[in-house]
Parts: C-alpha cells; structure tokens; sequence
C-alpha cells in the first residue's frame, strides 16, 4: 500500500467532492493472522497466546493502535477446523488482516505437519465439466461426485456446491475418497490442458499451503509483515515410524504415514526458503520421545525462544510501518480521510440507484432556480429506509452536471463517522473542506477552541464563497437525525436560514415522531424547502432488485422470483427490498424458501431468527446486544473481548467439548466470524478515533435488537459487562471463576482481554475507554462506580479534558447530570465550567486543568468529602510527583462553583456594542463592532444563530414579539428585522439619506408595537417605518446647525420627544410627525446633553447635561432634577419606572419616583474606584449592578441603602454594557469579544467562602494570611479589618484621612497605614489602645509609598520627591519608633512610585518615568541604576539584601546585584494580554522571584539566571506577593487569598517549557554586564544629576505624637 502523500490531482478531486478512484484508507490497527495446522502446534499457540500477545498488545497501545490476532483454529474441534466452510473463512480473514493491518498481517506456525486437503465448496460450471469428463470411465466415482455436488443455476455463471455429508464427522471416509477422486480428475485435467494451475491447486493444497500462499509467497511488494516459523526436529526421519512420532507428521486414515502430504510439506518449505527466505525463523529442536511434554526444559526454552522472537518481529514491523506512514505523511490527513470514508460510501449507495429520475429533475431545477439569489436550504424527508442517504449520494454524483457549472460538492452521510456524529466535529470538517477547496486561509486555532466562533466562521465563510461569484457550493449532510446536539436540542444553531447565492444546502431527516423535522422547521419556515421521498413503484422495486442480484452475480429462478414478488406486494420501500436481495441472494437454484416478511420489522425480526437457528440464540443475542449497547460501536478485537467474559457464551460454547488450554479460556474466533459473515450488510463498519468500529446499519435492526434482546433487565447486563470490560476489571492477569459443562468444577481462568489504562502512554490516551465507559456504567445502573471513577476522578477529568477539550467532559457530565441526584457533580462541572477562560488562553494541559479545579473546589473539601474532598486529595497527591516546576495551590482562590458567574461566553471577533434579552425564548442577543449578531440560547449556553448582513457597527438592538422578533441598526444606515427563532431577516430598510460616512447614523431605536411601527433617530433625522411592511410612515428632518442628541417615544402619551445640541426639546406626533410643541430649556445654560432616557407612564423624559444638570422634561414642561458636581455619563430607570439612576464621574447617584419626579433615595452615592460606564437595576428592585472602566462589576443592595454585596472582575476590559434577563444580567466590553453572565439570585445562597470586598488594591495581609487589611468601601478615611478563616469583617480602624498605602509589620505586629494628609498612623496589632502618628515633612503632602526592611528596623517613607527613613526599635507596650533617622530630596519632576529599604540605610526608589535609584544615606550618595522605559511599578529586596528587582509597566523585571550596583538580567515577558508587572517579591531562600503581571497572573524565576519556571494564570488581578517558607500569600482583586506552594525539582533538566501554549509569549533574558562604578567623579556626576540634598541625621527622639 502507498503511504505517500496524496498527488495534488487526488487532493483536489476529494476536496470539490468529485467520484473517481479512492486512496486506500490508512491502516489504524494491528490484526494478525495466525496460520497452523490443527492440532501439531498446539502447543506454540498456548504459548504465543499466553505470553507474546499480551506484549505486543501493549506495545500496540502505546502507539494508538488496535492489536488483534486472528486464529481461527483456536478453541474448536478439529472437525470444525477442518470443515469446508472453515477454509474459505480463512483465506477471507487473511485478506481483512492484509488490507487493515498496520506491520504485522501474517504469521505461519510450520512444523512437521501439511494437513488435510479438502474438496472445494464450488465449483463453476466448465471446470466441473473437465473433471467430469476425466471421471466417465469410473462409473463408482462419477456417481460420488455427483451426488456430493449439487448444481446452482442461481450463479452467475453456474456453480456446483458441495452437499454436507451425512456423517457429523467433517473429514470422514467419505470425504477422504470424495478428496482423492477429485484429486485425481484434476491431475488428469491438468495433464490435458483443461484447467489452470490454480485450479489444479485447489484439489492438492492443504489449507495452510493456501494460506502462505495467499499471505506470503503470491505478494508482489515484500513480505508485507509476513514471518514463517519453522519448527524443524533434528532425527525426526530415524523415529517417524514411532508412534510418538507419527502424531507430529500426516497420516492417512489407517495410521501410516502420508508420503505425499510429507512431499507436499517439503516443497512448501523449500517455496518459502527460495523466495521468501527473509521471513523464515527456523528453530531446532533435538529428537525426544516426550518433545512436547510441559516439562521438556529444551521445549520449554524452544517456546520462550519463539514468544520472544514473535514479539521483537512484530514490534520491529509496527515500528518500521509507523516510521513509512511518518515520513509519508499528508498534512491534514484526517480531513482527507474522512472525505474519502463518506465518498466511498456514496460509491457503494449509488452503485445500484435506480428511479427517482423525476425528483432529481426536479431538485436539480430548483438548485439552478436558486442558484443566483438568496434561498432556503432544502430538506428531503421520508421514513427510515425510503432511500433518502443513496437519493443524497445520487444528488452529490450528479450535481456538477445539475448546476452546469464549476461546483464544490462535500457530502457528509451524517453518523456513520466520529466527526459525523456530532456538530463541532462536522462544523469543523466542512470549514476545512471549503477553505482548502476554494483556497481561502484555514481557520486560526482561536476559532476551532469555540463551538460559537467557528459557527461564525462558517457563517462568513459561506457569504465569502458566494462573493466569489463564480464557483457553486453545495453542502449534502444525509440523516441529521444521526447528529447527537441536533437530536437533543431545540435548535439547530450552525444552519443557515437561508444561503447567501451559489451556496446551496441539502438535508435529509426521517419523518416520524422523533422531533429533529420539527426542530428544523423552526430555521427552515418555507414550505416548498420540503421535499418528501415516496416509494418507489413496482417496476422500480423489480429493477432494483435485479441490479443487486446482477451486483453479486446472482440470479432467482421463476417460482423464486414469483415467491419473492408475491411477498412484496407493491413494496416501494429500498430498504425492505433490500433486506429481501439479502435473503434471497442466499437461495440456490433447488432452494425451496419460506414466505418473506412483508414488512422491514418482520423481515428483522425473520433475519436474527434464521441466524439464531444457524448459531444459536444466545450468540446471536450477546453480539448484537454488545453492538446495539456500545455508545459508538465495538472494533471486532473489543468484541472478541467482551464475548471471552461472557461465562454463558463460553459455558455453550465449549457445552459439548472442553477448551484447548488449562490457564487461559477464549470464546473462538471462528464462531464470530462466521456470524459476522451471514450478518453481511447489516454490520457498518465506522471510523470512530482512528480504530474502526462494528455498528448496526439499519436503525429498524438496532430497534428490533433492543425488543427481542435488551428488554427488562438484559439491558443493564450487557452494559455492565462493557463497563467490566472497560474498566479493566479482568485484564492484567486477573482471573475469572467459571464453570464448565463437561468439567463440573469451577475453573480460575485468564482471559487474556485487553487492558484498559487511562494512558497507555505519556501521550496516548485510551480514548475508547474515555468514550464508552460512562455510558455503560450510567446505562447499567452502577451510579457509585460513574461518580467516583469518572464523574469523581481527576485522572479520569484529566485525561478525558486534554484527550477530548473541556467540552467533551461537560459533555459527558451532561449525559449523566439527569441521572445522577449528587450536587458534588454539579459542584465539579461547573467548576469545569469555569475553568475554560484558563484552558483557552494556555492550552489544556494537566497542570493548568488540576490547579484550576483544586483553586476552585477547594473551598467544598470538607463539606463534600465525597467526591470533591476526594478529587481534591488526588489533584494534591499529583502535585507532589509533579517532574516540572509548579505552583501548587494550597488552598481555593478562585472563584468557585455555585457563585454569581454562570458562563463566559465567546463567539465574536471584534468587540460587542449591543445586547439585548428575549426572557419567553431564553435567548441573548449580541451585536458587534463587526456588524455581526449572534443569537445565543441561555439555556444550552451556545450560539443558534449568526445573523449577518450588516456591514458596519451594530449600534442598537431591540428585541419585541414576545422575545420572537428583534430589529437592529447599524453604522452602515440600515435596520434589520429578524425573526429569532428561525434566523431570518424578514426585511432591510435602508435609511434613506446620502451615502457619505460622515452623515450622523443612527444611534436610537424604538418599538412601538400597538401601533406596529419602529422609530429610528440620527442627529439629522428622525424616521418612522411599519413593522408589516417596512414602509416609510414618515420622516422629520432636523436642523444641521442645532443637531438632535436623544429622542424619546412616549407611546402611551403618543409622541416623540427630540432634544438637540442647544437644549431645544420638540414633541412630535408619533402616528403624523407633525410638531406639537417647542420650549427651550432656557435654565440650563453652557451646557449640552449627554444622556437620556424615557419614563413612560408621565410621560417624561430625563435628560443629563455636560456639567452635572438633570433634567425632567414633559409636554408640560421641565424642570431641574438636580445638579451633580461633574457631567452626567448615563441614566437608567427601573423596569417599574420606581427608581432612577444617574452615573456621574466615579459615583452613582439613586433617585426614587414620585408624584412631582424623582427625589432622592440614599444619602450617599455609590462610589467607585474608575469612572462608572453604566447601570441595570435588579429584578426586583433590590439590587443594582454597576460596570465601571477598571474591569469591576459591583452588586449594591439598595434595600441595605447601598451595602456593596460583591465585587466580580468583567472580562478584562471596560465594562460598557450590562442587560438584564431575569434574574441573569449578562456584561461586555466594546475591547472584547467575551461577554459574561451572572445570576442575580446567587446572593440569596449559602456562599463557600465570602470574599473580601476591596476595590482599591491597597491591601496589606498579616498573621500568616489570618487578617487582610483595606480601606473601607464607601470610606476611605476607614481600614478594614477582614478575618478571612471566618469570611466576615472583624474590625474598623478609624483613619480620619483617607488612606493611600498599608504596610503590616508582621514581626513587631504593627499595621502603618499611609494617608493622604501625609500622615502615617501605626495601629498595634494586638490591641486597639494605642495608635502612634508619624507627621509629615511639609504640610498635606500625600504618601505615595511605604517599605519596611526586611529585618523590620526599618520604615521609608516615600512622598512626590521625598523619602523619609525612620527606626523601629522594640518598646513596651508597643515597639518605638525614632526618626526620621534620615530624610532625603530627590528634586526631580517625576515622582516617587515605589521605594524599598535595606538594613544598611540604603534605598531604592523608582520613578514614574521608569528612572531607579539606589540611595546609600549613611554617605549621602546616590547610585542611578539603568533606567525602565515606563513607571516602576515595584521595587524589592531580596531577604539577604544583596539583590533587587523592580518592575515597570512594560512587564520588563530587573535583577539588581546591590553590592556591584550594576544589573544582572533584565527579563522581559511579552504576550497578547500582558500589560505590566504589579508586584514582585523574593522568595525565602532568594532563590526564586514571584511576580504578579497585570494580564492576572503570576511568574516564578529563577534568580540563578533569569530562566522562567513557572507562569499561573489566577483570574484577578494580584495586589502584593508575600513570601512564606516554601511558597507565598498573595491578596487578589477577587477578594482572595492566594496561599501556593512552589515545588521546583532539583533537576533543571527535566524542565518544561511554561510557555509553550501561550499564544504570542515571550519570555527574554538580557544579561547586562556594566562596568562597576568605581571612579569618585562619576559617583560626583550621579549626584548633582539627581539633585540630592536636605539630608539629616539626628540622635534626638523626632515629633512622633502618641494618640490615645
């Protein structure tokens, strides 16, 4: 087989879907096919069987590959062994292995044995009649043969078939004389010329010369994984007439030796040494009486010789077979594999297509009808089996023809594949197609991590193929039925309502009461997009059961074809014609065969009763029971399996004799193989991760399978015994207790199944397992064993995450959820959940996934030991063997499962502009910078629709209809309506006016929906449009000098109100557009209007003004609401109009409804640490959500009068947009394409742990991490003392002043606290009594930064351009603090933005212009460190003090050596989110640094030489890192506390790269080598550069005031 990769010529036919020759599909496993004789090498096989298999089984898994071995002959009688039958099944599996095994396909065991031949089963019409005529002069023999052979004129050409004989024994006398005479006729015939060599083989060969015939020696290109063992016995002709001897040779039936088979037996060695004497491994045995006797120490060491040799050959061939796939290796060979798989099947359907001639005239005109313009995708529809996938298959062979021009056909028979079966896999596979095919670029890996955004994707991909405008695109997806999310959901979210123009869709669904039809009729409203498939007519019956016959060279003869006419009455139904060909191309020409059924479920039912009268019942029952239960079928290796564990399938099976081993019990592969035979079509065989699987064709057969075979309580035990098998509970040498008929004790037998790891290789993971076994565990009823070895395993959640992505463990929690009453599960998926932000920014791999899940569930593990606590216990003992440097948490500090955030959703491009609910339908509207909406269903959390057709900014979006229609406006001057639940535009009005970009758009829409109309406003126009018709009822033209800034439409008062530029309020008539009134707002002045917002029940409007004024404007007038002390950036109300919000600077003030307007409902604001953007009150008027431009979402409970409920962290960029559904209010960012939802109602639930609430950053933590200190919210001038083992606040400290910095003195216990008055208080710790206050040098100058050294002797004091160094010294009650002991001026511009002390009155600060200082103040002299670009935003010293790092905005960190004043390295970490370090600090042991960026996360490097070891992403931003013994504590603008261990292996060889899924990140090391500054000039130069001076040193007590 080739293993190149594909010519071009190739590639390009699949991609455009084009028939033609296939490329044989790549092998995916090993199957090997054992050929010996009966009964001499019973012995090798135990032997091989025993110890080599199970070696080169594992060998195979580790690559990924199936392993199989096919012996037929073991485990049966010799008189099945030797039957007719027997042979052909052989030759035929030979053939399987040859063409699907990947290396090894072939193995003979040759020894001292030719075996029998055996008569042919058949035998065409000419060479029987040269035998005959060999046979006229013996009357006796003639007579024989033709009473053994029975001629059928069903063949095509005729054939004589062998008749069984009538003694049970298979190769008995007769047979004997039957084989002789045949013998001789065929030498005879041979002799004239009459027959072929060949032909004269099948009368002299033996089976095993056949087999090497067929498997080795008639192969064109090498052995192609082929071995012959050979056992040769030295002496064996001096003792061949022994009696111990003649049991290893042939013999004839009186006991003498057979000559000629011995003859025959040399002349096969001799062939093989000849030509293939590569592949011979001969072995020497000495002559001995009892050679084969178990305790023979030479036979011993002959058999562990030849297991050993079997091994390394065969793993010698796997490897070598690898290594040509490697070096051959198509890039995207998976898409090209799947194509063809689906192409090949479309071979095989049409192969016997006949009728439908009409319809497909029929679609064909439709497709060029619709070829030019936009249309609906079409839908054909019928029963199952009416001939819908060959129709589809048909259509797709046709369709360059139909459409007269270049096409691109893909076809997708939905199901019968892995990336079939489910949407995220086919959505994929199409877009890969079509970009190869139409040579557009492949979609970006950021893409392919989302099911939403490659909806999107293929969206805009179908709108990029149609803009071509030459080439046609047509997408055939055949029973979408089969696709799991599409048989489950409400909706089908990647189908597009309709096609852009030479893009064409083709679907076929079963009609019935399975829903799928329904759910697409949603999408798809047009009637005449629905075309049924009816049956075909009598004489196309007939004809297409005569293609088959003539397919397979069959025939019927008259009273056959009548019978089987007369059983299928005007039967039209493919399928059920079908199953008839497949009974009737079994009947001879002298058959006489029963009634057929006359419909497919009795014809089902006829077909398992005909085989289970062929192999029994309980066979029959078992292997379609285990195919129709298995999740995604069963390989054949699997099969054979899971039927060896069956004790009552081996208990009838070996009922009448006893299996061949004493150690080991295998149910007979000869047994499956024959069923398998006579199942024919009824098995598919799909590719499902690379391995191929066994799976019920027709969907009657499976239904019938579930009636007669899995009723009551079979189900649950043939999913127990698949989850037995994938579990593993029987492999690896464990035994199994069975009791066999004819030995009447039980026996613990091996049954040498396969085992089932979750790895089978540091990165092959045993994906079938992953796939399988929570099926049959939840089916099988053993919920405990789902909980704790899949559900509760992180192994389990590991593997099948970094396997499979997160999504397809949700899936799988998912599956069980409905089944499974735990809420640990709940608590574990939707910590899964959350974890996917983490999983999408650095890949999935097993540290990230254990660190997110143990951050997160920890705060459960006590309280749900179970399964959390246990899950917890798993991820800490992973961390301990961990090889890589890691950060292990040490506790939860990630926001966990039950709180406020239910998804973070992606799916956009670019940034989103609009929201909007539909609460009846559950549905989120999005709309984005790219003029793009996507229609998300809150439920499943998924995108159901990407409406397109805007081609600029989505500016507003209204949703109306009881949440069915929504319309939206753009920047590109148009309004769409949509229809939400089908994802149609049903219009575009284009907002009449000139083209030019710089006319005013529209920036305001408003639904009337009692009077049907829709009103769109720009600042030059406002516009009424009918909602039926999308006519224009009339439009107002403003004044360009006084321009319209907000419109309001008062529906019930019946009137617009327009307010421009210049504070001109105009009331309209909203049925007319004529003017009803005008007033000025004459006293609000110098002021223009900023915001606005409608009340509707008075009919009012409030307005806010660019310096503080709000407005309360009617038909009646205005009126002042208030003056706020800055412009006024939004106005909210309530959805009761009860309550008012207006958003100025960093505060929001609340106001409540009544009679006159609104007064106020708080005495104080809500006040913000950043500019506030917007606003959405909560449900019930209780709560309002405010979003505000430093990322921070803050809950208030406005029944608590303003009480900050929560604090959560957006998505990283401005909040701009909050919208309410319910109690679910989803937030965005015009920089971002992630949006958020949160449930309102999670504030009303038991928390796990109550995070403290600080927006500032101004965190300082002591007593381990017991206390976290803030300034108090809504009061700066207070600090907050937070007990976070309690999770409540424990104390307030009074500041008087606000508060700028905090510095906790753990050892003197001491908290100091940085004012903005320039005071520093110092509150004791242990007691509130005393507080001591440091004044500052010069009268309210504002603290920027303090530093305790490491010793905590001493405090700096950092202002603008002054540092002040004091002293601690132990005092009682509380320590002393002297000073300053040295005050220093920088006089430079830039001000000091972090500073650091040393115990040797050194110290360090960094400016906000990126300048860094090292000032030594017991000298007076100051050393300029090289210089950041941007501001220092951190400065440290290591606890020895010999080194410092500092960094800056431009996430650049710098190690310092302090006593060389020169740097070491600088390092710099760039990546597409980081925007700066925060905090930085040393670890104990100043080995390693810790550094918190602010992209929210942290890094570990080493101080050895700058290499980066470790990169965590935590979610919020990190305010300080504190060092502890072997980690570090970091406080988070999360409100949590991050407690980590840093585990570093010794070893830097085994270091992995920390960035390697990190898109974009870089990680540099610059070593700097700087000449020491040594030279008194340059040391003068540094400091008059700096300015240094004021410097003073006292020995005297400083004003350090004591307050009480």
């Amino acid at each position: 087989m080739n293993v190149g990769p594909l010519s071009p010529g190739t590639r390009r036919r699949l991609l455009e879907g084009q028939a033609g020759p296939l490329p044989a599909l790549p092998p995916s496993s090993v199957a090997i096919f054992i050929s010996s004789t009966v009964s001499d090498m019973d012995a090798e096989r135990e032997a091989l069987q025993s110890t080599a298999y199970p070696k080169v089984q594992t060998f195979c898994q580790k690559h990924g590959l199936m392993f199989e071995v096919v012996d037929l002959r073991w485990g049966i009688r010799d008189t099945e062994a030797t039957h007719h039958m027997t042979t052909e099944l052989c030759l035929e599996e030979l053939d399987r292995c040859r063409k699907t095994s990947l290396g090894p396909a072939f193995v003979a065991l040759l020894g001292d044995q030719y075996g029998p031949c055996l008569a042919p089963t058949l035998i065409e019409e000419k060479e029987w009649e040269a035998l005959k005529a060999q046979l006229t002069s013996r009357p006796g023999d003639l007579e024989l043969v033709a009473h053994r052979f029975q001629r059928d004129e069903n063949a095509v050409p005729p054939t004589y078939v062998l008749r069984a004989s009538g003694t049970r024994e298979t190769h008995g006398p007769e047979d004997i004389t039957l084989t002789s005479v045949l013998r001789c006729g065929a030498q005879e015939a041979r002799r004239l010329g009459l027959i072929s060599q060949e032909q004269w083989h099948r009368y002299h060969w033996s089976v095993i010369e056949w087999e090497i015939e067929r498997g080795l020696l008639s192969l064109i290109d090498g052995d192609q994984g082929a071995t012959v063992f050979l056992r040769e016995i030295q002496d064996l002709n001096k003792h061949i007439l022994e009696d111990c001897a003649l049991k290893m040779v042939d013999r004839l039936a009186d006991g003498c030796l057979d000559t000629d088979a011995q003859n025959l037996l040399s002349s096969l060695k001799g062939r093989i040494a000849d030509t293939q004497s590569g592949v011979l491994k001969a072995h020497h045995l000495r002559w001995s009486r009892d050679l084969v006797n178990p305790k023979n120490k030479a036979h011993a060491r002959y058999l562990k010789e030849l297991g050993e040799q079997f091994v390394a050959r065969a793993n010698y061939q796997v490897l070598e077979r690898l290594r040509e796939l490697e070096a051959g290796r198509q890039e995207l060979a998976w898409l090209y594999q799947e194509i063809r798989h689906h192409l090949g099947l479309s071979a095989e359907a049409t192969r016997t297509f006949c009728g439908r001639q009409e319809l497909l005239t029929q679609v064909g005109q439709r497709l060029r009808k619709n070829d030019g313009h936009p249309h609906m995708p079409m839908v054909l529809f019928g029963p199952p089996g009416i001939g819908k996938t060959a129709l589809m298959c048909k259509l797709a062979e046709q369709m360059p023809g139909l459409l007269g021009c270049k096409t691109v056909t893909i076809l997708r028979l939905l199901g019968t594949s892995q990336m079939s079966c489910d949407a995220r896999s086919l959505l994929q596979t199409i877009c890969f197609q079509v970009c190869l095919a139409y040579g557009l670029p492949l979609p970006p890996a950021q893409v392919l991590e989302a099911h939403a955004r490659v909806v999107q994707f293929f969206h805009i991909l179908l709108h990029t193929v149609s803009s071509r405008n030459f080439e046609s695109l047509v997408i055939l997806l055949d029973s979408v039925d089969d696709v799991d999310s599409i048989h489950r959901a409400r909706r089908v979210p990647w189908l597009p309502p309709k096609c852009p123009p030479r893009v064409h869709f083709i679907l076929s669904a079963c009609s019935g009461q399975q829903g799928v039809l329904d759910t697409m009729k949603q999408v798809i409203t047009d009637p005449e997009s629905y075309w049924e498939v009816k049956p075909l007519s009598s004489n196309q019956g007939q004809e297409m059961i005569q293609l088959l016959l003539a397919a397979s060279k069959r025939t019927l003869s008259p009273g056959q074809r009548d019978l089987l006419w007369a059983s299928l009455p005007e039967c039209g139904h493919p399928g059920r014609l079908r199953l008839a060909f497949e009974e009737a191309r079994k009947w001879a020409s002298f058959t006489i065969p029963a009634p057929l059924a006359s419909t497919a479920k009795e014809a089902m039912h006829q077909l398992c009763a005909r085989l289970e009268q062929t192999h029994g019942q309980l066979l029959v029952a078992r292997v379609l029971g285990y195919i129709v239960s298995s999740r995604y079928g069963l390989s054949e290796a699997e099969l054979k399996d899971v039927l060896s564990l069956d004790d009552d399938v081996l208990q009838a099976v070996y009922q009448d004799w006893t299996p061949p081993s004493k150690e080991l019990l295998r149910f007979p592969p000869l047994l499956w193989v024959r069923l398998r035979r006579d199942l024919g079509n009824c098995l598919a065989r799909r590719p499902v991760d690379g391995f191929t699987l066994l799976a019920i064709t027709h969907r009657q057969l499976a239904e019938v399978v579930r009636e007669r075979y899995l009723s009551g309580s079979e189900k649950a035990k043939r999913h127990g015994a698949l989850a037995d098998f994938f579990l593993g509970t029987w492999s690896q040498g464990t035994k199994k207790l069975i009791t066999l008929p004819l030995v009447g004790k039980p026996l613990n037998l091996d049954r040498k199944v396969a085992p089932q790891p979750l790895w089978f290789s540091d990165t092959v993971a045993n994906l079938r397992k992953l796939k399988e076994l929570p099926h049959h565990l939840l089916h099988s009823g053993r919920m405990e064993e789902l909980k704790q070895e899949v559900l509760g395993s992180m192994n389990w959640i590991s593997c099948r995450s970094i396997s499979g992505g997160i999504e397809s463990m949700l899936d799988d929690f998912d599956l069980c959820a409905p089944h499974v009453d735990c809420p640990e599960v709940g608590l574990i998926r939707e910590a899964l959940q959350l974890c996917r932000l983490a999983v999408e920014l650095q890949g999935i791999e097993k540290n990230i996934l254990y660190t997110e899940l143990l951050a997160r569930l920890h705060f459960f593990a006590t309280s749900h030991p179970v399964l959390v606590g246990k899950l917890c216990q798993q991820a800490q003992s992973w961390f301990l063997v961990h090889p890589h440097p890691v950060l292990v948490p040490l506790g939860g500090f990630l926001q966990p499962p039950g709180g406020p955030l239910q998804a973070t959703l992606t799916g956009c491009h670019k940034g989103i502009t609009a929201m909007a609910w539909s609460l009846e339908e559950k549905l989120l509207v999005v709309g984005t910078q790219d003029g793009i909406l996507a229609v998300w269903d809150m439920e499943e959390k998924q995108v159901i629709h990407i409406l397109t057709g805007h081609t600029g900014e989505v500016k507003c979006v209204k949703v109306f209809a009881q949440g069915t229609l929504a319309i939206s406006a753009s920047k590109d001057r148009t309004l769409r309506l949509w229809n939400l639940l089908s994802g149609q535009e049903k219009f575009t009005i284009w907002d009449r006016g000139s083209k030019d970009p710089t006319e005013p758009q529209i920036w305001s829409l408003h639904v009337d929906e009692a009077k049907k109309a829709v009103y769109s406003a720009s600042s030059s126009k406002v516009s009424a449009w009918n909602l039926e018709t999308a006519e224009l009822v009339f439009c107002i033209l403003g004044d360009a000098a006084d321009p319209w800034m907000y419109m309001a439409a008062l529906a019930s008062w019946a009137t617009l109100l327009t307010v421009s530029k210049h504070g001109v309020v105009t009331l309209w008539s909203s049925a007319t557009g004529k003017v009803q009134g005008k007033q000025h707002l004459s006293s609000i002045k110098d002021e223009t209007p900023t915001c606005a917002v409608s009340v509707q029940k008075p009919g009012k409007m409030v307005i806010g003004f660019s310096k503080g004024s709000i407005s309360l404007v009617s038909s009646k007038g205005y009126s002042l609401l208030e003056k706020l002390p800055e412009a006024v950036g939004f106005l909210v109300v309530s959805e009761d109009e009860s309550l008012l919000a207006a958003g100025f600077g960093r505060s929001v003030r609340i106001f409540l409804a009544d009679s006159q307007g609104f007064h106020h409902f708080m005495a104080t604001d809500l006040e913000h640490e950043d500019i506030v953007e917007t606003a959405v009150f909560g449900p019930e008027n209780n709560l309002i959500v405010t979003g505000s431009r430093d990322t921070l979402i803050q809950v208030w409970s406005l029944s608590e009068q303003g009480t900050l409920l929560d604090i959560l962290e957006g998505v990283g960029a401005p909040v701009s947009l909050l919208a309410r559904g319910g109690a679910l209010v989803a937030s965005a960012s015009q920089q971002s394409s992630s949006f958020k939802v949160w449930d309102l109602t999670y504030a009303q639930k038991p928390r796990a742990s109550a995070p403290f609430l600080d927006r500032t950053g101004l965190t300082a933590v002591s007593h381990n991490g017991s206390y976290v200190y803030f300034p108090k919210i809504g009061d700066k001038n207070k600090v907050t003392v937070w007990d976070l083992a309690e999770g409540e606040e424990q104390d307030t400290l009074d500041t008087s002043n606000e508060v700028k910095c905090l510095e906790v003195a753990e050892q003197a216990n001491l908290l100091f606290t940085g004012l903005i008055s320039g005071i520093v208080l110092v509150f004791p710790l242990n007691s509130r009594q005393d507080v001591l206050c440091i004044p500052p040098p010069e009268a309210r100058k504002a603290i920027n930064c303090m530093a305790l050294s490491k010793s905590e002797e001493h405090l700096a004091i950092a202002y603008d351009s002054i540092v002040l160094v004091l002293d601690i010294g132990p005092g009682d009650p509380c320590p002393v603090i002297d000073g300053p002991t040295y005050t220093f001026y920088t006089q430079l511009p830039e001000t000091i933005s972090s500073v650091a002390i040393l115990a040797d009155y050194r110290v360090i600060y960094g400016m906000t212009n990126g300048d860094l200082f090292l000032y030594d103040c017991v000298n007076s002299k100051v050393f300029p460190l090289e210089a950041h670009r941007s501001l220092v935003t951190c400065v440290e010293v290591s606890h020895k003090e010999q080194l410092a790092v500092s960094g800056s905005e431009e996430a650049l960190l710098c190690l310092w050596d302090l006593q060389a004043c020169k740097g070491r390295f600088e390092m710099s970490y760039m990546n597409s989110f980081c925007r700066g370090v925060q905090c930085a600090c040393f670890s104990k042991d100043d080995k390693y640094v810790y550094a918190g960026l602010k992209d929210r996360s942290i890094i570990v490097l080493s101080v050895l030489d700058g290499t980066l070891l470790a990169v965590q992403f935590v979610h919020a931003l990190v305010n300080r890192i504190i060092p502890t013994n072997n980690g570090f504590i970091a406080p988070t603008r999360h409100g949590y506390l991050i407690r980590e261990r840093f585990q570093c292996p010794s070893s830097r060889a085994s270091q992995q790269e920390p960035l390697k899924n990190f898109r974009k990140a870089v990680w540099m090391i610059k070593s700097r080598r700087r000449e020491e500054l040594a030279a008194a000039g340059a040391l003068q130069d540094a400091e008059s550069r700096s300015a240094q001076g004021n410097e003073c040193k006292s020995n005297k007590r400083s004003q350090v005031c004591l307050i009480v």
